[in-house]
């Protein structure tokens, strides 16, 4: 509670109102994922499902409600951003974890493991251990300055890694492995997120002093943020449209969520270096914060087609059917009839 206490003191009016509206983001956002794939399957069940590269979802009224409280959401966090660090802002999406695990429940009948809740409350635990240790945010007077941040060796040499990883994904990964493992979709959005949201600060920056007196639209630098932007929200929301029509929500959420996060958290360390006036002590606090949240990931990534009750004996009659195979292929008992080696 002191740690709690302390950090809310030294809160500055621009953090609380950071915070505002980064929780509001983090509710619409969570609807809109409920919403989004209920759209999604109504328009896969008349068209082209999106998870295997249909856009029948573009003509589906639904879908476009769900895409507008996500756009809502959005410009909540775009604000957000503009007033508050990322490495703090960020982390509050564990909200929508929450929300769309409880609305996936009740609204979509998605069921999550018991050990699907419990990643979903080690990944608000992590988070939220990240929040109040997050460092300070540095000052930016200008979006000049945040190019010149942007165009250190540091930070392009972790966009490269980052572009050269998503095409990887996209062109090799995708085509082979993108309906049964989770982590192909969402890893595409995640990696172009976390490039992304360091666009998207540039711009609440650039709006923020535009609206003070200081007009920044006049930089090409702000202009080039925006084309960032649009290219890289674009590829998020196909894939994860993907993501949400292959997989249950319940599960999309939070990895989602979490792979986001952490992305965020090291570009923001690599561009803003906020984690430079840190003692020792916050650095292994937040670094044991990070390891929950992997853990949570983890327990939501091997539960996401287990339910309770049900996945054990299942489970259990497979691994006894295939031992059960294994002993008669030793025993030298053929396990189907040969049909075709049978005399006519």
């Amino acid at each position: 509670m002191s740690a709690v206490r302390r950090w809310s003191e030294g809160m500055s009016s621009d953090n609380v109102k950071g915070l505002v509206l980064a929780i509001s983001s983090s509710l619409f956002i969570g609807a809109s994922f409920i919403v989004k794939k209920k759209g999604l399957k109504k328009a896969g069940a008349s068209g082209v499902r999106a998870g295997v590269g249909g856009y029948s979802y573009l003509l589906e009224p639904l879908w476009w409600v769900g895409m507008i409280t996500m756009v809502v959401g959005e410009i909540a966090n775009f604000a957000a951003y503009a007033f508050a660090p990322a490495i703090l802002v960020t982390p509050l999406g564990a909200l929508s974890i929450i929300i769309s695990a409880a609305l996936a429940h009740i609204i979509l009948r998605e069921r999550l493991h018991t050990f699907g809740i419990l990643g979903c409350a080690l990944c608000v635990v992590g988070s939220t251990t990240i929040v109040l240790h997050a460092p300070p945010e540095r000052q930016i007077e200008s979006v000049a300055e945040v190019w010149a941040l942007a165009t250190e060796p540091g930070f392009l040499f972790y966009t490269a890694l980052v572009l050269a990883i998503v095409f990887i994904l996209i062109f090799h990964f995708v085509p082979q492995y993108g309906q049964t493992h989770i982590m192909v979709y969402i890893g595409v959005c995640s990696l172009v997120g976390s490039i992304s949201v360091m666009s998207v600060k540039a711009l609440g920056i650039a709006l923020k002093l535009t609206f003070s007196g200081m007009n920044q639209l006049v930089y090409p630098q702000t202009w080039a943020f925006t084309l960032v932007v649009a290219s890289c929200v674009i590829t998020q929301m196909n894939y994860l449209n993907k993501a949400l029509d292959t997989f249950n929500t319940a599960v999309v959420s939070p990895i989602y969520y979490v792979m986001f996060t952490s992305l965020t958290i090291l570009a923001s360390v690599i561009m803003f270096k906020d984690w430079d006036r840190q003692t020792p002590t916050q650095i292994i606090t937040e670094m044991c914060g990070f390891v929950t949240i992997l853990s949570g990931t983890f327990l939501l990534h091997k539960t996401k087609d287990m339910v309770d009750g049900q996945s054990l004996s299942t489970s259990m009659s497979m691994r006894s059917l295939k031992h059960e195979e294994e002993e008669l292929l030793i025993e030298g008992i053929p396990l189907k009839r040969q049909d075709s080696l049978r005399i006519p």
